[in-house]
């Protein structure tokens, strides 16, 4: 049994040392080491049971609760949430000191995203290519009006960053640090963490447990029964949020002693050094593919990849 926590623990790390950097999805790395299924058949119960415990059915919400395997998926939350603890500070103070090398690096992880996402699809075609073009186009548009990210966020926002963020893990091709970065919460998120803010910490865990309660029963349904519009979708969303990615002139925007410092706008180097960002954006797209690629390599890799269906009674 120990060595079996120290697995899943090992693997929750790896899994949330991948989702702190935007662009690699846990979901993903989950397709990796063959756990995706299992993941998404107890987050489905899970749901399940926080749906039985807001309407009032409490001996429903235990009933079900019985079902989770406990062994697998604690630990793997623990590593998910060590690795969290760890990278935080790590990446904060990076973004702080290497504003433009930093966003080179996200840049390439959802570019190299974006290919991986594009050959999750099962059918292709152009209708498919037109909605992904048509949400890149809009989320494009509309990060033009984004200030920067956002220095003191209220509660409700914080609620709001774990459900979207947390979502977004669960999903093959997107991570949640992407979506915390696309509405400007990438940075208090990760001041949070760093510095041990722990109502704030609890706000957006109480969020992710919102989110997962309200939405990925919607998602799985959704991905089942229109898996291909979903991911064109999510692809159309990478391709507008590399408005933001773009390392000139301010990275990915920080928060800098109270200063917001924007990260939507566009411009060239300008003499400024690029080189570090060019070479950083190359391999993190090239270390993404080959990710995706190892996915592949295991068995049914299409199989994994699609949504499971609760085994256990309605």
């Amino acid at each position: 049994m120990l060595s079996r926590l120290f697995t899943q623990f090992a693997r929750g790390f790896t899994m949330g040392a991948s989702d702190v950097v935007p662009g690699v999805s846990g979901g993903t790395v989950a397709l990796i080491l063959g756990i995706y299924n299992d993941l998404i058949s107890n987050i489905g119960i899970g749901s399940k049971a926080l749906g039985r415990l807001v309407r009032g059915d409490f001996s429903g919400f235990i009933d079900r609760l019985r079902t989770v395997d406990w062994l697998f998926l604690v630990p793997l939350l623990a590593g998910i949430g060590a690795a969290v603890a760890v990278l935080a500070g790590v990446i904060e103070s990076a973004l702080r000191e290497y504003p433009e090398a930093m966003a080179g690096l996200f840049f390439g992880l959802v570019i190299g995203s974006i290919y991986v996402a594009r050959n999750l699809l099962q059918s292709a075609n152009s209708t498919h290519a037109a909605i992904a073009a048509g949400v890149g186009l809009l989320t494009f548009f509309l990060l033009g009006f984004q200030s920067g990210p956002i220095a003191d966020p209220n509660p409700i926002m914080l609620v709001s960053a774990g459900a979207l963020a947390i979502c977004a893990m669960i999903l093959p091709g997107i991570s949640g640090s992407f979506v915390l970065l696309m509405i400007g919460m990438y940075a208090s998120v990760l001041d949070a963490v760093n510095d041990r803010n722990f109502g704030q910490i609890a706000l957006i865990g109480f969020g992710a447990v919102i989110g997962l309660a309200l939405f990925s029963s919607a998602l799985n349904h959704l991905l089942e029964r229109h898996h291909d519009v979903v991911m064109s979708c999510l692809i159309g969303l990478m391709l507008g949020s590399l408005r933001v990615l773009w390392p000139w002139p301010n990275g990915v925007g920080i928060i800098d002693h109270d200063e917001t410092i924007s990260g939507t706008g566009l411009d060239l180097p300008n003499g400024a050094p690029w080189i570090a960002s060019v070479l950083l954006a190359v391999a993190a797209a090239v270390a993404v593919i080959a990710i995706s690629a190892l996915a592949q390599r295991g068995p049914e890799p299409a199989e994994r990849a699609r949504p499971v269906q609760s085994n256990t009674p309605r």
